[in-house]
């Protein structure tokens, strides 16, 4: 596969990315994003790091310039992302629907047989009517990607997650709390299997429906546990890629 991810350097794209140049499968991973990526905490050797390509685009709301380098895809996972944290809704409205679906929209139109997969929330309001601000813009955001003429296009809704192999979050509020919440995360794992996830797992769910797709578009905390657990090479029974 070949395959493009915006927001490496965030906890969950660092995650992905880690896991897709392991990937025997993988031959080309691509990153867009306003910056070269740092890619000494990755843990990967030079050899697997061979297949990283960058691209640098300091406008993430415009593609003109850079169409060329996002044809023959076969997977996109979108993991860009802000906290609504003090944000009024049209800001967040902005840096999460309108910079999701500028890229988006190019992507459908180059990649028609892409697998879109983008990285929303828990508890995200599919309805767009509900108080929560945040939940309301990603619901609009989820059911705007769906409606694009993608091969298949999946929305991942995680919880609680644990950093792995170096992934940390950009936002300095989720740094903070993951230094203090990490020494309990093993035993969070082991009361709650299914509903902490780590970035490792996140990162293979991602690329198992790349390969094989799955059985509903919206995926909570126990499916990507499950499809983070699945062997790569495990049959599509369960897939649904329309």
């Amino acid at each position: 596969m070949n395959v493009l991810i915006f927001g490496a350097s965030g906890m969950l794209g660092h995650g992905v990315l880690r896991e897709c140049l392991l990937a025997d499968d993988v031959a080309l991973v691509q990153v867009i994003g306003r910056s070269e990526l740092d890619t000494s905490r990755l843990g990967v050797d030079a050899m697997h790091l061979r297949k990283l390509q960058q691209v640098v685009q300091p406008d993430l709301f415009d593609y003109r310039q850079i169409e060329n380098r996002l044809k023959n895809f076969d997977a996109c996972f979108f993991c860009l992302g802000v906290s609504s944290g003090g944000m009024r809704e049209a800001d967040y409205r902005l840096l999460t629907y309108d910079l999701t679906l500028a890229a988006a929209q190019v992507l459908a139109r180059l990649n028609p047989q892409m697998t879109f997969t983008y990285v929303s929330g828990a508890s995200t309001d599919s309805s767009e009517q509900g108080k929560s601000m945040w939940a309301r813009v990603k619901g609009r955001t989820e059911n705007a990607l769906l409606r694009l003429p993608f091969k298949a296009a999946y929305m991942f809704r995680p919880g609680v997650i644990q950093a792995l192999h170096g992934a940390r979050s950009r936002t300095p509020l989720y740094r903070i709390f993951y230094v203090f919440a990490a020494p309990l995360m093993p035993l969070a794992r082991r009361l709650m299997p299914d509903q902490v996830l780590t970035t490792e797992v996140i990162g293979r769910a991602m690329l198992n429906v790349a390969r094989h797709g799955a059985d509903r578009r919206l995926l909570e905390s126990p499916d990507i546990n499950r499809l983070g657990s699945e062997h790569p090479d495990a049959p599509a029974s369960h897939a649904r890629t329309a």
